[in-house]
């Protein structure tokens, strides 16, 4: 069964019956939580052996919890109480971080600017890195001129390797994303030194909200399910 793909989202059950959140839940043939438990167990022992982890782990429970009302009302009453930019400001907070990264595309800059500051606004040091940063021709990496944006001039090169290597040389402690493009962002993960998360995806089309296209998915976005 360990050699099954794990393939959660085809679970056919109802959350509260699954085994992932019921003991004695349902698991269809291909639960990575019956599965695999052996990985279960390695996930666990990570927790267990590294302190700073654990705290995180914890510190980030809690957010969770306090990111809903009503809970004291029951489940089936409780609603959503915060915006993710305030999960952020919150959650670097509990951390004790006082030196924020912002990695932005240039093309959310206004929005870098307010980002930036709320959080000096709430106490935070931030160091700032814009997709553009030092000023690389796109040929350096072999794109040509008809692969431009624009094929007229000289244009700058996204390069988050640099944004994590900015931020990573100012000892940021936590790192915010802010509409890096696809692949960009896979980048700076990888070359970042502290932890990250993401305030926002960039979405050209749908004003950086891409699950409008999933909502949509059976109307007015259904060419998206025609199969190639």
């Amino acid at each position: 069964m360990k050699d099954l793909l794990a393939q959660c989202a085809r679970c056919p059950y109802k959350p509260a019956d699954r085994l992932c959140r019921n003991e004695n839940g349902k698991a269809p043939e291909f639960c990575p939580t019956r599965n695999l438990p052996e990985v279960c167990a390695r996930s666990l022992a990570e927790y267990g052996a590294k302190p700073e982890i654990h705290e995180f782990a914890r510190q980030a429970s809690i957010q969770e919890g306090e990111g809903y009302l009503n809970r004291d009302l029951g489940y089936d009453r409780v609603r959503a109480g915060k915006t993710r930019i305030e999960e952020i400001i919150e959650f670097a907070g509990r951390m004790n971080y006082r030196r924020l990264g912002l990695a932005f595309c240039i093309g959310l800059r206004k929005e870098a600017k307010t980002v930036e500051q709320l959080f000096v606004g709430r106490g935070f040091e931030v160091v700032s890195a814009v997709c553009k940063v030092g000023r690389t021709d796109k040929e350096q990496i072999g794109i040509e001129k008809h692969q431009q944006i624009d094929p007229q001039v000289c244009e700058a090169m996204c390069n988050p390797i640099l944004q994590a290597m900015v931020l990573n040389e100012q000892k940021t402690e936590f790192n915010v994303l802010l509409g890096l493009c696809v692949g960009h962002d896979s980048m700076f993960f990888t070359y970042a030194a502290a932890p990250c998360t993401v305030l926002a995806v960039k979405d050209r089309m749908l004003g950086h909200n891409p699950l409008a296209a999933i909502y949509n998915v059976d109307s007015y976005y259904r060419c998206l399910k025609q199969e190639s």
